[in-house]
């Protein structure tokens, strides 16, 4: 994900100092190739030059294919979409020569294109290749995994060479964010196939500042500048991306010079501060970690339990002990990013014997072990959580921990994801998400009947008739007091009814080393992948320290 010149912004209205990054390979300071120009090594030991980029990642992806969930919300260097957000989180134009309007009943929004932009095929973008991305995208035939989320648009068309309108079957405010889908060309999608026979799943072709040169599943992706790019020629020439799923590897690797830059968990990333060479940066996030609780398992489907285990968990002391001090408690979905629409009175107390009582109450007995029994059935569950993942694992033993105070057992059990997801539906999940745009993608997903068990959208079934009309209504309404309304009465209804136990905001931390200006920081959102948002972002616009590259 999914993270030292000094000049000051504005990012949410608080003012914080922007750094110029460097980047080189060596653990300390940089060698030359003799000549004066800094080299160092990549991940494999070759040289590398000044305008090439190591990452390491915890994540790979599955495809490359936008329309089966790559780069969600903008966030890819291969694709772009219509529209794209800055760092201060406002929408801006990008295939889109200007901000997409909306007719005055919300139902047309018409997106005039920006002119002489180019796929990495060579060919030109045009109205029919976007007609044609979101038509996929919404063909049933297709089987886009994310068709889901692009429920609001009745139809697209293409109305002239650099116009498209989209219809909607009724007014949804937040439509810029769905207009971030990455644009692919018309002749990609003209076999008609299931998209995940497409050729874009392991050959994209978009219009983003980088193509890719080399993809070794399991091992690395490498990307390289886009020379027909549509703006400035990026300064990064070549970035690849190691997928390092261990914590602990990914740090070693970081320190002993492998690359130069990681996404890595708070506490490893602290260890690198004070080092000569190196940087240390924390962003605040919009991505939460929660315990969804399946509503086909019998104990986490039971009222009170949810209820307890939201009193029985110490969010603070996850935040002190897991997170180092980076990250925020959470007791409900919507992000710190997006105080507007927060219902500050909607949180849940952490009070351990108001978790007793409540299992009391509702018959829940000490039994063998302390552990509690109701009606013959004891109040265990088991909680999956993704094996590699350092962070989650310790919150999911932290909640295990808190659980067992009040008489819940929780077993804990680390998997991979493919042995997850036919999990969902009955076991327990550590899971992340959030984007700091808009509430709607997240909460809409995450909580609406409509969605239980589409994929990792609302995989518990969780239904609320008041929390699916408030979020109805939330997506259809112009009026922000309105909206925020809504949402707030979705954050008071799940302090009665708890789809989920909320625990913490992360702050997201990156390790990088020196050479490069352009650095910006920004509030991250729950993204995978090394290069959609934390300190890449924007890496198109990077330049080596002391002089640009081309």
């Amino acid at each position: 994900m999914g993270n030292t010149q000094h000049r000051t912004t504005r990012v949410m209205g608080v003012s914080v100092v922007v750094l110029a990054l460097g980047l080189t390979l060596s653990a300390c300071a940089a060698p030359t190739d003799g000549s004066g120009s800094t080299t160092g090594s990549d991940a494999t030991g070759s040289p590398t030059a000044r305008d090439t980029l190591v990452l390491a990642d915890p994540y790979e992806d599955e495809t490359l294919n936008p329309l089966l969930g790559y780069g969600d919300g903008g966030a890819s260097k291969i694709y772009e979409g219509l529209v794209s957000y800055d760092a201060a989180r406002r929408p801006h134009p990008l295939l889109a020569s200007e901000l997409p309007t909306a007719s005055a009943d919300g139902l047309t929004w018409t997106a005039k294109l920006r002119q002489g932009v180019r796929f990495h095929d060579g060919s030109g973008l045009d109205a029919g290749d976007v007609a044609a991305t979101y038509s996929a995208l919404l063909d049933p035939d297709r089987a886009s995994t994310v068709a889901s989320e692009y429920a609001m648009i009745d139809a697209v068309v293409a109305a002239g060479a650099d116009t498209v309108t989209f219809r909607l079957k009724y007014p949804y405010t937040a439509f810029l964010y769905r207009l971030t889908l990455g644009v692919v060309p018309s002749e990609a999608l003209s076999s008609g196939d299931r998209l995940d026979a497409s050729q874009l799943n392991t050959e994209p072709v978009g219009t983003g500042p980088y193509e890719l040169s080399e993809w070794r599943k399991g091992d690395r992706l490498v990307l390289k500048a886009f020379d027909g790019y549509h703006g400035p020629l990026p300064g990064v020439r070549t970035i690849t991306v190691a997928f390092v799923a261990d914590d602990n590897t990914r740090a070693q690797r970081m320190a002993g010079g492998d690359f130069d830059g990681a996404a890595l968990p708070p506490a490893l990333a602290d260890g690198f501060s004070g080092r000569p060479g190196v940087t240390v940066v924390s962003h605040k996030s919009a991505d939460q970690r929660n315990v969804m609780l399946p509503m086909k398992n019998p104990v986490t489907a039971d009222l009170s339990i949810r209820q307890a285990l939201n009193h029985a968990v110490d969010r603070d002391g996850m935040v002190k002990a897991i997170l180092a001090g980076h990250g925020t408690p959470a007791s409900g979905p919507v992000p710190p990013a997006l105080t507007e629409y927060a219902d500050t009175s909607a949180e849940f107390t952490f009070d351990p014997e108001q978790a007793r009582r409540i299992l009391t109450e509702d018959g829940w007995r000490e039994g063998p072990g302390g552990v509690r029994v109701k009606a013959g059935r004891p109040a265990r569950f088991t909680l999956m959580y993704p094996a590699t993942d350092s962070v989650r694992k310790a919150l999911a033993a932290a909640v295990a921990s808190d659980a067992a105070k009040v008489g819940i057992d929780v077993e804990l059990v680390g998997l991979g994801w493919e042995a997850i997801q036919p999990r969902m539906a009955h076991d327990a999940l550590l899971m992340g998400g959030g984007t700091p745009f808009d509430p709607d993608p997240l909460l809409y997903g995450d909580l609406h009947s409509r969605h239980a068990e589409d994929g990792y959208n609302n995989p518990g079934s969780y239904a609320n008739p008041t929390v699916d009309a408030a979020l109805d209504r939330a997506r259809r309404q112009t009026d922000p007091a309105t909206r925020a309304a809504a949402y707030q009465q979705v954050q008071r209804e799940l302090l009665r009814d708890p789809a989920r136990v909320y625990l913490v905001f992360l702050d997201h931390t990156y390790v990088l080393r020196e050479g490069w200006t352009g650095y910006e920081p920004v509030v991250d959102p729950h993204v995978h992948g090394g290069l959609g948002w934390g300190p890449w972002w924007n890496v198109e616009r990077w330049k080596p320290r002391g002089g640009t590259s081309r």
